[in-house]
């Protein structure tokens, strides 16, 4: 399947010529949850389809987070409704809500706080109006916990093995991400998140192949691609994926929304970027081991340098 995102709307993520983790969370210039792209039916269709075929791996939840969910459903109707006035609108009469989706051609009546006038849970039904995967982490004790999530383009991670989880516990398997601090660090840069003070960072990778959904329980079906790149099918192939995370501290209930936006690029589209393609060759070409092992991009990283080198010498980079 192939996504419509090209150059002139791909989040970017790199600013330097190397790569290491960090902490790279700005402030939000415009303080919307959520983005609607040309990509909408057709990501809302796939995402559709997984919530109905595979729900216990693409929707989780615990009992005490459907305050917070509808807190949630507050948030995204506000901003699809103020962000794009002719796709949605939302009409508030007390309780008594009409939100209208008018791309989909969806018109729901419900009653704010009451779950029996949904089909679905709050978290889930919002959810399948947004792009966006949405992860719901609460806080108490001093830590925040995954305590509700819709997800279906993880890369490659599982919101049913994490349901309940710490941060910490979430961000272990990410090599150095203990070791040198950076889970304290971040996990008290969240804590700290003020109501009405947004953030947002990128998170990137690449993958063989154009799939939205490499979740941790679909790696046989994914993974087998990474062997499958060479030289010559490298650009069409690999894809480099921009997960755009953003970060709203919800008011009520004091918990932390996760919208997260996976975009797609094909190396050959990257590689008609000058500078995107020079850039991206001196940080690839630079990437310890222990983030390119991570990252699963050891099988294949040759065979992308050899590509994106012949690029660089082919004259379109000069």
């Amino acid at each position: 399947m192939k996504w419509t995102d090209n150059l002139e709307n791909f989040p970017y993520p790199f600013k330097g010529s190397t790569y290491r983790y960090s902490n790279n969370s700005v402030p939000m210039k415009k303080p919307f949850c959520i983005e609607v792209t040309p990509d909408y039916l057709e990501e809302m269709k796939l995402k559709r389809d997984l919530l109905t075929h595979h729900p216990e791996r693409c929707y989780q939840s615990l009992p005490h987070t459907l305050t917070g969910q509808w807190e949630i459903v507050e948030l995204v109707m506000d901003h699809l409704a103020e962000q794009y006035p002719n796709q949605f609108s939302l009409e508030k009469k007390g309780r008594q809500w009409r939100f209208h989706n008018k791309i989909l051609e969806e018109k729901h009546d419900f009653t704010f706080g009451d779950e029996t006038t949904l089909p679905d849970e709050p978290l889930a039904f919002i959810s399948k109006h947004v792009q966006e995967d949405l992860i719901f982490m609460m806080q108490r004790d001093g830590d925040l916990f995954l305590d509700a999530g819709q997800l279906c383009f993880p890369a490659n991670w599982s919101l049913a093995f994490n349901l309940g989880m710490k941060f910490k516990s979430i961000h272990h398997p990410i090599p150095g991400f203990k070791e040198e601090g950076l889970d304290d660090r971040i996990l008290q840069f969240l804590m700290r998140l003020e109501a009405g003070n947004p953030w947002e960072r990128k998170n990137w990778s690449l993958m063989a192949g154009d799939r939205l959904d490499t979740s941790l329980e679909t790696f046989d079906q994914w993974g087998k691609l990474r062997k499958q790149v060479t030289k010559k099918n490298a650009g069409e192939l690999v894809h480099i994926r921009v997960e755009v995370q953003k970060l709203f501290r919800l008011p009520r209930t004091n918990g932390i929304l996760f919208t997260i936006h996976t975009h797609l690029l094909s190396l050959e589209k990257l590689a008609s970027n000058p500078e995107w393609l020079k850039q991206f060759y001196e940080i690839l070409s630079e990437l310890p081991p222990h983030i390119t092992d991570y990252k699963g991009i050891s099988l294949y990283k040759n065979e992308v340098l050899e590509y994106l080198c012949e690029q660089l010498e082919s004259g379109k980079v000069l």
